[in-house]
């Protein structure tokens, strides 16, 4: 049961790693509040989460209270996000309502290895290009 509250903490730090990833791509710079809003939480779980992502070195906060992710942070995001677009489409692709593809790949995305993942994506490549 330990184990299980270590994990979600560890894809709730991804899920917000990666919210401050698509926020950045979409407005440049990120506050607290852009991922408060955007996640549809409240801002001291935010608050919560910055202080860890801070300690554990995933992101900084500058004087301005901007959100920056560190080169470390920024590749935890990036493989989440990789992941989550490529579960939401295949999703969709199988007939899955947006909605629901949106909300089921944000759970796979925390369970798949990155192993496994890299070895999924490939097959799906190379399984493309044959039916071309």
């Amino acid at each position: 049961m330990k184990d299980r509250g270590k994990q979600s903490l560890y894809a709730s730090g991804e899920d917000y790693l990666e919210a401050i990833l698509v926020l950045q791509k979409q407005k440049g710079m990120v506050r607290s509040v852009d991922v408060a809003r955007h996640m549809e939480v409240s801002k001291p779980s935010v608050c919560h989460a910055v202080a860890t992502l801070r300690e554990g070195g995933f992101l900084t906060m500058d004087s301005d209270y901007f959100l920056h992710l560190t080169d470390v942070g920024r590749e935890v995001a990036e493989q989440i996000y990789e992941k989550h677009r490529f579960f939401t489409e295949r999703l969709i692709e199988a007939g899955v309502d947006p909605e629901s593809a949106e909300r089921d790949a944000c759970r796979i995305e925390h369970v798949i290895s990155q192993e496994s993942f890299e070895h999924l994506k490939n097959a799906y490549k190379t399984n493309l290009h044959a039916f071309r």
